[in-house]
C-alpha cells in the first residue's frame, strides 16, 4: 500500500503569519507528532519552533539546541522535544536513540531534518522555509501519512496557504 502524501504552501508575509502556522499545527498536535524543519539559514526554523512550543504550553525560554542537539521541555499536556541535527553525522544521529523521541509521548521538531532523513519516521510533516523578502517567507509543507496529509489539506481549506 502506497503512503498518502499531502502538499501545500504557506505564505508568511510577517513573523506573525509564521506564528499563526505554528499555532495551528500545535492545536492539532498529539503524542508522536513529528515535524521536520529545513530551509534557508536564518529563515525562521527556531522562531517557528518557539511559537509551536508556546502554543502547546511550554513556559520559559525555548532556544536553539544547536550545540546541545536535543532540548526537552514540558508543555501543558505534551512533552516537547526540540532538536537541531546540523552538526551531527548520520552515524552520530543514529547512536542517539532518536526513535525514543519520535515514537514517544511528546511532540518532536527537528531542525535540519533532511540531514538525517533516513532516520525519520515514515509518517511526518516536513516544512521547508525560504526567504521571499525582508520579512516574508514561503513555507512548503509535505505531509507523509494520513494524519499529515490531512493537515496539509485542512490548511488549504481554512485559507492558510496562498
Amino acid at each position: 500500500m502506497q503512503q498518502r502524501i499531502g502538499q501545500g504552501s504557506w505564505h508568511a508575509h510577517t513573523e506573525e503569519d509564521t506564528i499563526r502556522l505554528a499555532e495551528q499545527l500545535a492545536a492539532w498536535a498529539k503524542p508522536g507528532t513529528m515535524i521536520a524543519l529545513d530551509g534557508d539559514l536564518g529563515a525562521g526554523k527556531t522562531r517557528f519552533s518557539q511559537a509551536f512550543a508556546k502554543a502547546i504550553g511550554v513556559n520559559g525560554v525555548v532556544n536553539s539546541p544547536t550545540f546541545t542537539i536535543i532540548k526537552e521541555y514540558m508543555g501543558e499536556s505534551l512533552p516537547f522535544y526540540h532538536m537541531d541535527v546540523y552538526r551531527l553525522s548520520m552515524e552520530e544521529a543514529d547512536e542517539l536513540g532518536l526513535d525514543d523521541y519520535f515514537y514517544g509521548s511528546g511532540v518532536t521538531i527537528v531542525e535540519w531534518a533532511s540531514l538525517i532523513k533516513e532516520l525519520l519516521p515514515p509518517d511526518r510533516l516536513e516544512l521547508f522555509i525560504e526567504h521571499t523578502g525582508e520579512e516574508s517567507r514561503r513555507i512548503a509543507l509535505t505531509g507523509y501519512g494520513e494524519l499529515y496529509a490531512d493537515w496539509c489539506e485542512a490548511l488549504l481549506k481554512i485559507g492558510a496557504s496562498e
